[in-house]
């Protein structure tokens, strides 16, 4: 409804863009950009006008057809930077299709010549394998399409799960595939969906037509409170450290691809660039059957608690330390700590991958420092030595049980991530 109207209401004047009028509640869309709603049974006065300034829909705005600026294809996958408020519930819900997404933001169209597509409408908490392998032909098309680039518009809560995810399954990238999320609502005024996606297209824009350019899976989020910088972070060991602030997702035990200010160049703080690859780009698929689980090590750990482990193809533990679990007899308390051990090695010889990380956010597994890090290692759990977090190594332990199942100890040793996964911390 592209209608104005004014009213008053407990002796004030309220006028706005009449947005939903159900039962006996008008919502509007105040000039400060936020939604209120009213009792339509407490206001007087009111005065419907037609709207003349209403934004008009992005079938109307013509895509670019510069050829200076790059052909970049968004798919929508859903999440906050698709939602927007649902009046039945007073809650956000993911309810967008790609067209009105841009249609809020037609400038845009200004940075690249667009093509939105929907590939779902879901918040990232229920995505799954089925979901990525859509995700991943979906990205194979536009390739082949030829997309300078890909946007991803996806919920922030597993984006880096998802990050790594394809990062893993997607090989000889030709182009950038960039993730981008928001951690407030489309159609609220304080949304970061506009800046964030506008950042995205900044950082393509400033490869498009160099001979080596960023040619993986990153995401690009806020850098700080502030609308004014971003970061590109690798998919690799990428983290959301922050429930609802908009610089919410970090580079963990790496600095981040890239740093993005308005006011000035893009600085390039992690050199990731390649040329374009010899070989042609392939994807792998997962495999939706897989039942993979975490596990936190904790105090007053239960032998039970490990057997129940069995149910899964593959678990990964958050050990404390450097990787530790409590396997050591101390007193009569703990005298059933050893026995840990016999349950590890048993999962492991009936087929269960352990994959050991760190319960903290940065640092890496050192299993070999004490000696309750060796007995643990020595019963065949993988993990040791590398810096990288729970989720990626989610993502890779599921890539290898989906496409090397057979030989996944000497899988596991291969150098999946494109980048030396050096020691950080230890002298």
């Amino acid at each position: 409804m592209n209608e104005q109207v004014e009213f008053e209401y407990k002796e004030e004047q309220f006028k706005g863009l009449l947005i939903k009028e159900e039962g006996d509640l008008l919502t509007i869309k105040l000039s400060s950009g936020y939604n209120a709603s009213f009792p339509l049974s407490d206001i007087s006065s009111l005065v419907r006008k037609a709207n003349s300034s209403a934004k008009v829909l992005v079938s109307e705005v013509p895509a670019s057809k510069d050829k200076k600026l790059p052909k970049v294809s968004i798919l929508h996958t859903g999440g906050t930077i698709a939602s927007k408020v649902d009046y039945a519930t007073g809650a956000v819900i993911s309810k967008f299709d790609s067209k009105e997404l841009l249609a809020l933001f037609p400038e845009l169209h200004g940075l690249a010549r667009i093509d939105a597509k929907m590939i779902g409408n879901l918040m990232s908490e229920d995505l799954n394998f089925f979901h990525y392998n859509g995700l991943i032909k979906a990205i194979a098309k536009e390739i082949e399409s030829g997309a300078d680039a890909i946007i991803i518009s996806h919920g922030t809560d597993t984006m880096h799960y998802s990050s790594a995810a394809l990062q893993y399954a997607l090989h000889n990238l030709p182009i950038p595939v960039l993730l981008v999320g928001a951690q407030r609502s489309s159609d609220r005024a304080s949304s970061d969906a506009y800046s964030n996606l506008s950042a995205a297209l900044q950082f393509i824009g400033d490869q498009y037509g160099n001979e080596n350019a960023y040619r993986r899976v990153g995401i690009c989020m806020h850098a700080g409170k502030s609308d004014d910088s971003f970061n590109i972070v690798d998919g690799i060991n990428a983290k959301k450290m922050h429930s609802s602030r908009r610089d919410a997702f970090k580079q963990i035990n790496f600095p981040p691809v890239a740093k993005i200010t308005l006011s000035g160049p893009i600085e390039y703080t992690r050199d990731l660039k390649t040329s374009l690859p010899k070989e042609p780009f392939s994807y792998d698929l997962f495999n939706p059957e897989l039942c993979i689980g975490f596990f936190k090590v904790h105090p007053h750990l239960q032998k039970k608690e490990l057997e129940s482990l069995s149910l899964y193809d593959a678990v990964i533990i958050e050990a404390t330390g450097l990787g530790h679990v409590g396997v050591s007899h101390f007193d009569d308390y703990t005298k059933t700590h050893p026995e840990f051990l016999d349950v590890f090695k048993n999962l492991v010889e009936n087929g269960t991958k352990l994959v050991v990380g760190v319960q903290t956010v940065y640092g890496q597994t050192n299993m070999n420092v004490y000696t309750p890090g060796r007995r643990l290692l020595a019963t065949g759990v993988k993990g040791q030595g590398m810096n990288l977090t729970t989720e990626t190594l989610f993502a890779r332990t599921s890539y290898l049980l989906s496409t090397d199942k057979e030989h996944f100890d000497e899988a596991w040793e291969k150098n999946l991530e494109g980048f030396e996964l050096e020691s950080l911390d230890l002298d």
